[in-house]
C-alpha cells in the first residue's frame, strides 16, 4: 500500500447532508452468515471498504460464490453451515481485526485446517482474548505468542461452553457464538457490560434459534441458517467524526442521514450530548432489527467532563474522535477505563496523546485514559501510525488549527472509509493531499 498524506485546515462551517458509507461490523457479519445459510441472502448498504472485501475474498476461497450487480450490493449464494471448502494457502485478512477474530470462531468447527494472516498492523494485535476461550470449546488453534497467524486446525469436536469474558468485546462473544453454531449443547456468553448485539440480531434474523439480553446470549448448536435480505445502515463510528466536527465548528449544522444506532453502539452520544452538544435524532426507524435515525448536529459550545464509566464500552471505536473534542472544549475532561484503546489498530491512547500535544494541546495519557485540558489547537505534524480513525480524528482537529496540520500515513483510511477526503471536503472540510 503506498503512502498517502493529508494536510488538513481551518475553514468555514460544516453544512450539508451526507451518508456515511454502511456499518463494517454489519457488512463482516452479513457476509458470513450469507455463506453459511442455506439459499441466497442479498447485502444492500455493503460497506466497500478493504477490510470487508477481504472477509469476501477469504469466504470466496472457501467455496462461497458473490456476485456484485453494483457498488455497495453484494448476493451470496449460501453453502450452507457444513459447506466450506478448505484452502491450501493463507487466509489474509489484511487490517480487519474484526474479520480475524470472527473468522477465528467460524473456522474452528470446520473440518479442513486454515491459516488466518493479516497485514503489519494487525500480525501485532492480540488474539488470545479469543483463542483462549475458543480452545475451552475443543478448538486447537496456534499463535505466534499470542499474534496472528493463526493457524486453525479442522476436525476437531466443539462442545458448548459458558464463558464470562474479562472485558467487554463484542467480537470475543461473536467468534464464540460462530463456533458454538458447531458446538454439542449450548454455548453461552455473559459479558461484564453489555456489547453491541448485531451478532445476535443478525442469527435471529437468519432463523436460528437464540435467546439473548443486554449482557448475556446462549444459543444451541446444530440448527440451520436460512437465507435473508439484509440492510446494512450506515456506519456510526464513521458518522463519528462528521459528528464531532459539526459539534466544534461554529455556525455548523449537519444532518447524517439513516446511522446506525444500536443502543450499544452510540456512547459517543451520550458522552456529547454530557458535554453540551446539541444533537436531534429524527426519523427514527427499525431495519433488519437495528436501530436507524438521522443524526442533526448543530454547533454548540463545549465543556470538560469526567466521562463516566459505564458508557465506554459503548463507544471504544469512537475515543479518538472524542479526545479531539475534548481537545477544544471549555475545561478539562478526564477519560478512565479505556484501556482497551491500546490494542486496536495502534496504541490510540499514546496516537491521540502524542499528535494532540504537537498541537499545542495540554494532556496527559494514563494507563487507561486521558486528563485533556481543552484550548486552541496549533497546526503540527503528527504521525496516524496507519491507524484509519487517528487519521481521520486529525483531520478533524485541523478544522480549528491555527494552521494546518499535516497527518502522516493515511493510507488504510481505505480499511474503514472509502471516499473520506471527498466526503469531508464537500461538507466544509479543507483536506488535500501534504
Amino acid at each position: 500500500m503506498s503512502r498517502i498524506d493529508w494536510c488538513s485546515s481551518a475553514g468555514g462551517p460544516l453544512r450539508g447532508e451526507i451518508v456515511v458509507p454502511g456499518d463494517k461490523s454489519v457488512s463482516h457479519r452479513a457476509l458470513m452468515f450469507g455463506a453459511l445459510a442455506e439459499g441466497v441472502t442479498r447485502i444492500r448498504g455493503f460497506l466497500e471498504g478493504e477490510d470487508t472485501r477481504a472477509t469476501a475474498a477469504i469466504l470466496g476461497r472457501l467455496g462461497v460464490r458473490f456476485e456484485t450487480p453494483a457498488p455497495g450490493e453484494r448476493v451470496v449464494h449460501g453453502v450452507g453451515l457444513h459447506g466450506l471448502r478448505g484452502s491450501s494457502e493463507p487466509l489474509d485478512c489484511g487490517n480487519a481485526g474484526t474479520g480475524m477474530r470472527l473468522l477465528a470462531g467460524l473456522l474452528a468447527g470446520q473440518a479442513f485446517d486454515s491459516t488466518l494472516i493479516g497485514d503489519e498492523s494487525l500480525s501485532r494485535r492480540p488474539m488470545r482474548r479469543v483463542t483462549d476461550p475458543l480452545g475451552l470449546m475443543g478448538a486447537v488453534i496456534d499463535t505466534n505468542d499470542g499474534k496472528p497467524p493463526l493457524r486453525i486446525h479442522g476436525g476437531k469436536t466443539l462442545h458448548g461452553v459458558t464463558y464470562e469474558p474479562p472485558v467487554a468485546s463484542a467480537q470475543i462473544k461473536s467468534a464464540l457464538l460462530l463456533a458454538g453454531l458447531y458446538a454439542e449443547g449450548f454455548t453461552e456468553v455473559v459479558e461484564p457490560h453489555p456489547t453491541r448485539d448485531y451478532t445476535e440480531s443478525m442469527l435471529r434474523a437468519f432463523g436460528w434459534p437464540i435467546d439473548y439480553a443486554p449482557g448475556r446470549a446462549r444459543l444451541e448448536g446444530g440448527h440451520t441458517l436460512r437465507a435473508v435480505d439484509v440492510d446494512v445502515p450506515a456506519d456510526f463510528s464513521s458518522a463519528a467524526f462528521f459528528i464531532v466536527a459539526a459539534c466544534i465548528v461554529p455556525g455548523s449544522e449537519l444532518r447524517l442521514k439513516a446511522v446506525g444506532l444500536n443502543p450499544r453502539r452510540t456512547g459517543l452520544l451520550a458522552a456529547l450530548e454530557l458535554m453540551g452538544a446539541d444533537i436531534a435524532v429524527e426519523n427514527m426507524r427499525s431495519s433488519g432489527g437495528e436501530d436507524i435515525g438521522d443524526l442533526v448536529v448543530r454547533y454548540a459550545p463545549l465543556h470538560g467532563v469526567a466521562l463516566p464509566l459505564d458508557i465506554v464500552p459503548d463507544m471504544i471505536d469512537e475515543f479518538p474522535a472524542l479526545f479531539v473534542a475534548a481537545a477544544t472544549a471549555d475545561g478539562m475532561t478526564t477519560i478512565r477505563g479505556a484501556a482497551e484503546l491500546r490494542v486496536k489498530e495502534s496504541d490510540r491512547i499514546a496516537s491521540m496523546a502524542h499528535g494532540l500535544k504537537a498541537c499545542g494541546v495540554k494532556i496527559d495519557e494514563l494507563p487507561d485514559g486521558a486528563i485533556i485540558q481543552g484550548g486552541p489547537i496549533g497546526g503540527g505534524t503528527i504521525d496516524s501510525h496507519g491507524d484509519h480513525r487517528i487519521a481521520m480524528s486529525f483531520a478533524v482537529a485541523g478544522l480549528l488549527a491555527s494552521t494546518p496540520i499535516v497527518i502522516g500515513d493515511c493510507a488504510n483510511v481505505a480499511t474503514s472509509f472509502p471516499g473520506f477526503v471527498a466526503l469531508a471536503n464537500g461538507a466544509g472540510f479543507r483536506l488535500e493531499a501534504a
